[in-house]
C-alpha cells in the first residue's frame, strides 16, 4: 500500500468568484505548477465557468472570448432546431457535427508558501485567458516547466478554427507571460516539456488523438531545436493491456532523478460502473528519454478522497504538476474537476512502485 507523507485539498470551486455577471464557477482543477525564484509555489488553476441560465425558452447559450486585449466574454445563442444533440451539462452538437461547450475555462493564480501546502493568497482576477486569436473557446490544463531562469507553459487552446490545439507561453518570473502560439496542432494535447535539453534538443511528451485506433493507448515523444517546430516523433507505449489500457497521457513535467526521468501520467481504467482516472508513474532513460525503463503495473494513485469521488466529473484524480522537495515529491492534481489536491510522497516510496519492463 502506498505510503503518503501528507495530503489535502488546497482549493475548490467554492473558493472562486465568477469572472462575469450571470456566470457561475463549476470547477477549479488541473493546475499548472511552478516553484518561483523565492522558493514559494504558484498554481495556475483552471477555472471552469458557465452561464447560470444556459437555456432561455428554446435557445441555448455558449460562451467565447471576444477580445485580444482584455478579459471579455460573449454568449453565442443557438436555437434548439439548429442542433443535432445536447450533452448536458457539457455542451451540444450542431447538425453538421461541430461541437460547442456551455462552459469555458481560464486560469487564476493561487500562491502557496514554501511547504507547498499552505495557501497564502487566492487571486480572483483571471491571470491567463483566451483571446480571439488564441483559445477563444477556452484555455485548459496548463503544464509549467522551469528551464534555467525561464518558465515555459504549455496549455490546451480551444477555438472554432483551430479545434483542440496546444500552445505555449514564456515567462521570466512565472507571473507575466508572453504567448507564442500553437506548437502541437489539432487533436494533440497533454503536452509536457522536459526541464532541460537532451543531446542539444528540447523534448516533449504529447498525445495526438484520432477517430481510428490501431494500437493500445500511448504517448508520443517529440524533439525541437527552438520550441516552435517539433519532429522526430516516436511513440511511447505505456499500456500492454494493463490498468491504463483505455487512455494514457502525460501529466506533470518530468523530474530528473539519478535513476532516470520520472513522469507522473494519467491513465483510465474500467470500474464496475464507469471509468476511473488514476495516476501512473513511469521512469525513462536520462540519455534516451524515449526508452521506458520501468512503470507502475497498477495505478499509483486512485481516487480515494471524497472530493475525487464526486464532483463535476466523478471518480477522477488527474496529475498536472510535480515539485521535487529534497527527498520528496509534491504532486498536484485535479480532483473530480472541482478541487486541487496536493500529496507529498517520498522518492523511495515512489521507486518501490516501479517495475521493469
Amino acid at each position: 500500500m502506498l505510503s503518503i507523507k501528507k495530503e489535502g485539498v488546497l482549493v475548490s470551486s467554492e473558493d472562486f468568484e465568477p469572472s462575469t455577471r450571470g456566470f457561475e464557477v463549476v470547477g477549479a482543477f488541473n493546475p499548472g505548477v511552478a516553484e518561483l525564484k523565492n522558493g514559494k509555489i504558484v498554481l495556475y488553476v483552471r477555472i471552469a465557468e458557465k452561464p447560470v441560465k444556459i437555456w432561455r425558452e428554446n435557445e441555448i447559450s455558449a460562451p467565447r472570448f471576444v477580445s485580444n486585449k482584455k478579459f471579455r466574454l460573449k454568449l453565442d445563442k443557438f436555437r434548439r432546431n439548429e442542433l443535432r444533440s445536447i450533452h448536458s451539462p457539457y455542451g451540444f452538437h450542431h447538425k453538421d457535427g461541430r461541437v460547442r461547450l456551455v462552459n469555458i475555462s481560464h486560469l487564476r493564480r493561487v500562491f502557496l508558501d514554501k511547504s507547498g501546502f499552505s495557501v497564502e493568497k487566492i487571486e480572483q482576477k483571471p491571470a491567463f485567458y483566451g483571446t480571439v486569436d488564441d483559445g477563444e473557446l477556452g484555455i485548459e490544463d496548463p503544464c509549467i516547466t522551469r528551464m534555467g531562469n525561464k518558465y515555459i507553459m504549455t496549455y490546451v487552446a480551444l477555438s472554432r478554427s483551430n479545434g483542440i490545439s496546444t500552445s505555449y507561453a514564456v515567462s521570466n518570473d512565472g507571473i507575466k507571460w508572453h504567448k507564442r502560439g500553437i506548437i502541437f496542432r489539432h487533436q494533440n494535447k497533454d503536452v509536457v516539456l522536459f526541464p532541460e535539453k537532451v543531446r542539444g534538443r528540447y523534448v516533449a511528451f504529447n498525445r495526438p488523438e484520432g477517430n481510428l485506433n490501431f494500437s493500445l493507448p500511448h504517448m508520443w515523444i517529440s524533439y525541437s531545436r527552438d520550441l516552435e517546430y517539433w519532429g522526430d516523433d516516436e511513440t511511447v507505449l505505456l499500456s500492454q493491456r494493463g490498468w491504463d489500457s483505455i487512455r494514457a497521457g502525460a501529466g506533470a513535467a518530468p523530474i530528473k532523478t539519478k535513476k532516470g526521468w520520472l513522469e507522473f501520467y494519467h491513465g483510465v481504467r474500467k470500474t464496475k460502473h464507469e471509468k476511473q482516472y488514476c495516476v501512473g508513474v513511469a521512469l525513462f532513460d536520462l540519455k534516451n528519454p524515449s526508452k521506458l525503463i520501468a512503470k507502475s503495473h497498477e495505478p499509483f494513485i486512485v481516487p480515494t478522497m471524497k472530493e475525487e469521488k464526486k464532483g463535476f466529473v466523478h471518480d477522477v484524480v488527474f496529475p498536472t504538476g510535480a515539485i521535487l522537495n529534497k527527498k520528496s515529491i509534491l504532486l498536484y492534481s485535479g480532483g473530480a474537476d472541482r478541487v486541487v489536491i496536493c500529496r507529498e510522497i517520498e522518492l523511495e516510496e515512489i521507486f518501490k512502485y516501479l517495475k521493469k519492463r
